[in-house]
């Protein structure tokens, strides 16, 4: 955008709403139009000036964040992003509120912790730039009840080219943020019961994953599960990387496996799709095919090039089914893509390339 960024704050935590306007303040293209304790507060506000940006609690008094999303959403949508504490009894309050169109969830920033307050910072800030160009719609007219109340080398080094035992077994990385929850329902949702093992870094806060692999488990003819140090990756199951730690594919003879694990944020996340891209073109190599779906900036451009030399077949979802183009734009401009598909189309090419 070639002018700042107008955020409105919406929660009823006095010292929440400073704190966010003074992270988002910080960022010189960032200026906090408002803020307001309640729903009912902004709409006012939102009546002399509309925002680019609406930074939203959950749990507030008078009507609650999921109802007013779905005002929103439905009148007049606007990009959301929930700012959440995102406890893990209430994460499947955040899975409707992707559901009802918010653009990203992120967890409240704690008070008091230096590290946990400047990561906040980066996420918070990058969340509301990453808002600010994705393609909101308007949601369907439905009824709705509203729930009650640093690069990969910090991770993992570059790969040496060093042949291993071979394997026929083959496995699909994924990397998504920005829209990438809906993006990755389509895409497992096609998968065959018997697919290649899948696994997945989607931009998302800790707690939330396990609800939304729970979540994707209900909907899928293949198993969903949030990984778990050690976990097997095997055919019929995808994994999906815990909020808050990187994921990494690794090898045992011809087993494929994942580890999990605590490091600095990579490309400004963690997990981060480089840091998983990177872990399968040292193991995988030409056996391991590569997507990059949907999100804001440039985490997994520089991993699936990797993939890409070391052999991988490697795909890109396109500008026009992108909510944001920013992460595939990367890759595809890096030269690390083979193909550039329609999202509907990128199951149906993964099965043809697993099988070939």
């Amino acid at each position: 955008m070639d002018r700042k960024i107008k955020v409105l704050i919406v929660d009823d935590s006095a010292v929440v709403r400073r704190t966010l306007s003074d992270i988002l303040s910080s960022d010189s293209g960032i200026e906090v139009m408002a803020t307001a304790s309640d729903p009912f507060i902004a709409a006012e506000k939102m009546c002399h000036e509309i925002p680019d940006v609406i930074s939203l609690d959950i749990e507030m008094p008078r009507m609650d964040g999921l109802t007013f999303l779905h005002k929103i959403m439905s009148q007049h949508p606007i990009p959301v992003v929930v700012c959440s504490s995102l406890a893990e009894a209430g994460a499947e309050t955040t899975i409707k509120a992707l559901e009802l169109g918010a653009v990203e969830i992120i967890l409240k920033p704690r008070l008091g912790a230096k590290q946990f307050l400047e990561e906040s910072r980066i996420r918070i800030c990058d969340a509301v730039r990453a808002a600010a160009m994705a393609k909101v719609k308007r949601l369907p007219e439905k009824t709705y009840r509203p729930l009650p109340k640093l690069t990969a080398d910090a991770v993992i080094a570059k790969p040496t080219g060093k042949s291993m035992i071979q394997t026929t077994e083959k496995v699909v990385v994924v990397g998504a943020s920005t829209g990438g929850t809906e993006a990755l329902r389509i895409f497992l949702e096609a998968m065959p019961l018997d697919a290649p093992g899948i696994v997945i870094v989607q931009h998302m806060p800790e707690h939330f994953t396990a609800a939304f692999a729970k979540r994707l488990d209900t909907l899928c003819r293949m198993s969903v599960k949030e990984a778990e140090d050690n976990d097997t990756v095997i055919r019929g199951r995808a994994l999906i990387a815990p909020g808050n730690r990187h994921t990494l594919l690794k090898r045992s003879g011809a087993r494929y496996y994942v580890e999990v694990k605590d490091g600095p944020l990579v490309s400004r996340h963690r997990p981060s799709v480089d840091v998983l891209f990177r872990s399968a073109a040292r193991y995988a190599s030409k056996n391991a095919v590569g997507v990059i779906m949907t999100g804001m900036g440039d985490d997994g451009a520089k991993g699936m090039l990797e993939m890409k030399d070391a052999g991988a077949f490697t795909i890109a979802q396109d500008e026009a089914t992108s909510i944001v183009f920013g992460m595939p734009n990367e890759a595809i401009k890096m030269g690390g893509v083979s193909r550039v598909m329609a999202l509907q189309e990128i199951a149906a090419q993964v099965i043809k390339r697993m099988t070939a």
